[in-house]
């Protein structure tokens, strides 16, 4: 048995505390952890930490690509003899958001009682059933359209993996960090959407890893839409064992429901979940609607060559978020995201079409719409930093650093920030499901009104309740 003696601060000074190095192996389940603890930190804290994050990235950005790989599924659809019409392929587009969501709120509370190594490993095998079903009835046009809708439901599961995901990876490290690591954890797994996006146009074409039967389009060009779903089966069993073996369960942060559930009376798990339906559930909300929108609005551009570039230029400006958050405050930085939001989505509306008719400028439209991922990407960052942020400052106010009080306020505050980061990205992840739908339901710009006013709404309650002077709880 290893070990290794480092000093934790008390009351009273530092005192020595011996801990047991094999349990930070990968695959071991770990029992003492103190990220904020700067010898421990520097020691061997960072190098376990950076090892599960770096093995959670890959496994959540797969993730996405299975609750994102409708999005464009479902616009070639039509090309090869499926009788949908528009609105139920938006329909299609928009049913892994719910699943996702509502999947998100258990997710939540699961994964810091499983603990990481199990759950990531468990959740990602699981997606493997969805993909293998769509794989064999997108070979068939006669494949009712029930049939799909039931996996596209289950494909959803796949973005449940997010709220579990960070949750328990925000355990592994200390305050001044953590704002970064969810940056990189959500930004980069967020990728999941552009990955789908870019690969899924190009491998429908290789009929050399084709299994099964070719469609073929009105041209009698021949594609293997089975492709986009059988590619990513190999993957995610490759990143479940990787799981398995390389992460590690942290017991500090294995918490019953009976605990967690105490986040649904803290006002700010409300007013938090409120600003980042803002930031994700646009952010994922437009990337499942923007390859319809697209092939219907401005159908003389290639959805191939543009839908991706949206939720690209979303996910890697979270990581910003996320550091720039770190530096400057969340606050401020969430506020500056729906300005810029709300501004883009403006510009949006002005390059649309006419109602009923041609014109409008695609250019434009676009430009305006990767300026909304940009600052969505912004936001998702700022405000993951924001929440561990308000709940330390929340709990541990009125209490004095190495006491008995302070420890267990500092736990329970680590237990409802991890709580409260899965379950706003739980509702969020509703705006996938909704946006869709609102475009497969109402005019288009009368959609887009609705979040610039929503967003507006946004600016208000960031700044009232976390960045102005004398604010309740400054972030």
């Amino acid at each position: 048995m290893g070990s290794v003696i480092h000093s934790t601060r008390t009351k009273d000074g530092p005192v020595p505390v011996s801990y047991d190095t094999d349990q930070y192996r990968p695959g071991r389940a770990i029992t003492d952890w103190e990220p904020e603890n700067e010898l421990f930190w520097k020691s061997f804290g960072k190098r376990v930490a950076a090892r599960n994050l770096w093995i959670a990235v890959p496994a959540l950005l797969v993730a996405f690509v299975v609750w994102q790989v409708w999005s464009v599924t479902a616009t070639n659809l039509k090309d090869v003899g499926f009788s949908y019409s528009t609105s139920q392929l938006f329909w299609l587009t928009a049913i892994p958001g719910l699943t996702g969501g509502t999947a998100r709120i258990f997710y939540t509370f699961l994964g810091p009682m499983v603990g990481q190594r199990r759950f990531t490993a468990l959740s990602t095998a699981v997606l493997v059933v969805p993909l293998i079903w769509l794989g064999i009835a997108i070979q068939d046009p006669a494949t009712p359209y029930g049939v799909m809708v039931a996996i596209a439901a289950l494909c959803g599961i796949g973005g449940a993996n997010f709220a579990s995901s960070l949750a328990n990876i925000g355990f592994f490290f200390p305050k001044a960090k953590k704002g970064s690591a969810a940056g990189i954890n959500g930004g980069l797994g967020n990728l999941g959407v552009s990955v789908v996006q870019l690969l899924t146009p190009i491998v429908i074409t290789w009929s050399v890893i084709a299994i099964g039967s070719a469609q073929h389009k009105a041209d009698g060009t021949a594609v293997h839409l089975q492709n986009a779903a059988f590619i990513w089966v190999p993957v995610l069993l490759v990143l479940a064992a990787v799981a398995w073996f390389g992460q590690n369960d942290l017991k500090v942060a294995s918490t019953p429901f009976s605990r967690q559930k105490i986040i649904f009376k803290r006002k700010h798990t409300w007013l938090m979940t409120w600003l980042y339906v803002g930031t994700f559930g646009s952010f994922i909300g437009f990337a499942a609607a923007l390859p319809m929108l697209i092939k219907t609005t401005f159908p003389d551009y290639s959805v191939a060559t543009y839908a991706w570039m949206g939720p690209a230029v979303g996910a890697l400006s979270r990581w910003a978020g996320g550091w720039i958050a770190d530096k400057w405050g969340g606050a401020r930085v969430t506020i500056l995201s729906f300005v810029g939001m709300a501004a883009a989505i403006v510009g949006v509306i002005s390059f649309l079409p006419p109602s009923g008719g041609d014109g409008g400028s695609f250019p434009g439209f676009f430009l305006c719409f990767l300026a909304a991922f940009f600052f969505s990407g912004i936001g998702n960052g700022s405000t993951f930093r924001q929440i561990p942020v308000i709940f330390r400052t929340t709990s541990l106010n009125g209490l004095t650093e190495g006491t008995p009080e302070y420890a267990g306020a500092l736990k329970q505050a680590e237990m409802e920030s991890g709580a409260v980061t899965g379950f706003t990205s739980a509702i969020a992840a509703y705006g996938f499901f909704f946006i869709p739908a609102l475009f497969g339901s109402v005019a288009v710009t009368s959609a887009m009104w609705g979040f610039v006013a929503f967003y507006l709404s946004c600016v208000v309650v960031a700044w009232w309740f976390y960045a102005r002077k004398n604010a309740e709880a400054p972030s």
